[in-house]
């Protein structure tokens, strides 16, 4: 890889779902899960869980540019998520399981935008397209058990893809699945 390293922050429900899909792809240097848009610093995952902070269980994911464009993560993201459903995804509910698109500058916002445009375009949904796209806040690192979740706790896991995210992107996304 090349030494230039850029960040994408992407929230789409649970974090432990939004990890292996990045994380398998070429260029990716490291996905991380954590608590973004908020405004209490350092939260806990019980402190996100009850609502009262303001923050988004999210990923931040680290890449090399040269290898994975910021257009292509925004790609495997939208193929991840519901982006009819502003309030959760899937078995998931609530403001911390909201979908957004987190963009650092506004190289990235105009890629953001322009994709949700093209997706709204498609017509692929038939209800409005919900997904905010948000300026970046500060990330905190969720704790060491969420890290790594879907290859520490792959029976977990699996009862979470259950719960009818793999389902939906199966009928949704088929014909773009990233794999």
């Amino acid at each position: 890889m090349s030494k230039k390293r850029e960040t994408a922050i992407f929230a789409g429900g649970c974090f432990w779902c939004m990890v292996k899909p990045f994380d398998t792809q070429p260029g990716i240097e490291k996905v991380v899960s954590g608590y973004t848009g908020g405004h209490v610093a350092n939260p806990t995952y019980e402190q996100v869980s009850s609502h009262t902070t303001g923050h988004t269980e999210a990923v931040k994911i680290t890449f090399d540019p040269e290898i994975m464009s910021y257009e292509r993560l925004v790609q495997i993201y939208w193929q991840q998520t519901d982006p009819t459903d502003a309030m959760g995804q899937f078995q998931d509910r609530g403001d911390n399981y909201r979908p957004v698109i987190f963009v650092k500058d506004e190289t990235q916002r105009k890629i953001a935008e322009k994709s949700r445009q093209a997706l709204i375009d498609s017509g692929k949904f038939d209800a409005p397209i919900v997904t905010q796209i948000e300026d970046a806040k500060p990330f905190y690192e969720a704790e060491e058990e969420h890290q790594d979740f879907y290859r520490k706790q792959p029976a977990r896991m699996a009862m979470q893809e259950a719960g009818g995210r793999e389902k939906f992107v199966n009928e949704h996304w088929q014909d773009s699945k990233t794999k």
